[in-house]
């Protein structure tokens, strides 16, 4: 008797622990987000101005800072089959690495293979980063898919002063606000045909939502590459491109089919997109997966534009 009570009285703790968690779990918790202000807006000067819906559902900012250079990181993912024109462009990416604020943390990756190789880890370092900028391989399809990669790398986002082999799996890790800039065709050519009608990728699907978990703001800049070439090919990476930069707060920069006369601009618009990033704090209610169950949210303000994820992962710190 004395043995069934202890099982049932171990039980019942089990479950009402078990209960307490699972309360504490679906409850608001603090989030936050990265939100970009349009350029051609004047950004809010505290939260009292802002408006965000989570879930549809009105929620009071209880937070509004300007990311400053020193809470920020850089990543640069170039496409490494992109053609050797692109050579072209390096001394523009070599200046706008250095152009960055002192402070700012910033990394070159090249997407190979469904992954990302770097010479040299996030630094403020930027006189070393530009030193990394080199001619991509310039062979068809060496990136597999740039949504493999991007999924590859914001899921282990490495920390500062890490090796390339040694990339923490902990998101929290030294967490900045983070910033991936994407210089690719957005091609995915895992999912088949460039038709029109064939537009939905579970690739792309999936780099959005692991960009959106880990925080991330992905911006792109369309650049053709050594393979698949065409109007449809431009098209179909353009409508990629731009649906990853939408969903997680960035912005696709090009200028209709055919690569750009110039990358300077967009990376010029690029750094001033840094500049006007906000961190929005506001409670949002936990799902029972804390890493899977997101939230939609939704940014708005008199006469002002945003630019923010479509969905965010309630508790996320940015």
């Amino acid at each position: 008797m004395t043995r069934l009570l202890t099982a049932a009285f171990l039980l019942f703790s089990a479950f009402s622990l078990g209960f307490v968690a699972h309360a504490q779990m679906e409850g608001p918790v603090p989030t936050q987000v990265l939100v970009n202000v349009d350029a051609k807006s004047t950004a809010p000067a505290n939260a009292s101005g802002l408006t965000v819906q989570v879930n549809d559902h009105k929620e009071p900012l209880t937070g509004w800072a300007q990311v400053l250079p020193g809470s920020a990181q850089v990543a640069v993912l170039i496409d490494d089959g992109l053609r050797e024109s692109v050579g072209r462009e390096l001394d523009s990416l070599r200046a706008f690495v250095n152009s960055l604020p002192p402070g700012v943390e910033v990394m070159v990756g090249f997407m190979q293979n469904g992954h990302v190789v770097s010479d040299q880890p996030f630094t403020a370092d930027h006189a070393l980063v530009a030193s990394t900028v080199h001619v991509p391989s310039g062979l068809p399809g060496m990136s597999a898919s740039p949504y493999l990669c991007l999924s590859s790398f914001v899921r282990r986002w490495p920390d500062p002063g890490a090796s390339s082999s040694s990339i923490s799996l902990d998101a929290s890790s030294n967490h900045k606000a983070r910033f991936v800039l994407m210089l690719t065709n957005g091609v995915d050519p895992y999912n088949g045909s460039t038709s029109m009608m064939n537009q939905g990728s579970p690739y792309v699907d999936a780099a959005v939502k692991d960009a959106q978990r880990a925080g991330v703001a992905v911006y792109a800049i369309y650049y053709g590459d050594a393979g698949i070439r065409g109007e449809s090919a431009d098209n179909s990476g353009q409508n990629y491109l731009a649906q990853i930069t939408q969903s997680t707060g960035g912005v696709n920069y090009w200028e209709g089919v055919g690569n750009p006369v110039s990358m300077a601009p967009f990376l010029k618009l690029f750094q001033g997109a840094i500049a006007e990033t906000y961190v929005a704090t506001f409670n949002a209610p936990a799902g029972k997966d804390a890493q899977k169950d997101m939230v939609r949210v939704k940014f708005s303000a008199p006469k002002t534009k945003f630019h923010a994820p479509e969905e965010v992962l309630p508790g996320n710190q940015e």
